[in-house]
């Protein structure tokens, strides 16, 4: 059974700082893309960025290039997104996905 488990959102004040982690278990997770998305309310789903399976690759949308970092530890099944300089837009439920798998989800507000 896959298992995705998103983990470090919460509150922070704009230009704050939040460090993300996807969690995947019952998955070979070094052979896989993984792939972090948002959803803001009343807004579609959107592509943050993501992460080839050796980590030598990496996409950002362009709302978060020089802001956001995505990395993995192949060996601890964990993929993350370093947030920095966040901005009220970035509040949304931010979700880790490999393949057709998704995580719960996990909220980050930016607000002062």
């Amino acid at each position: 059974q896959v298992q995705l488990v998103e983990s470090g959102g919460g509150l922070v004040q704009p230009g704050g700082s939040l460090r993300l982690s996807c969690a995947a278990s019952g998955i070979i997770f070094r052979f896989n893309i993984i792939t972090w998305y948002r959803q803001a309310p009343g807004k579609q789903r959107e592509l943050v960025a993501d992460i080839s399976s050796g980590g030598g690759t990496t996409n950002y949308a362009d709302s978060v290039k020089g802001r956001f970092t995505i990395s993995r530890d192949n060996a601890k099944n964990t993929v993350y997104l370093q947030m920095n300089s966040l901005k009220p837009e970035d509040t949304a439920v931010y979700y880790c996905r490999v393949r057709e798998y998704w995580g719960q989800g996990t909220q980050v507000t930016v607000s002062s």
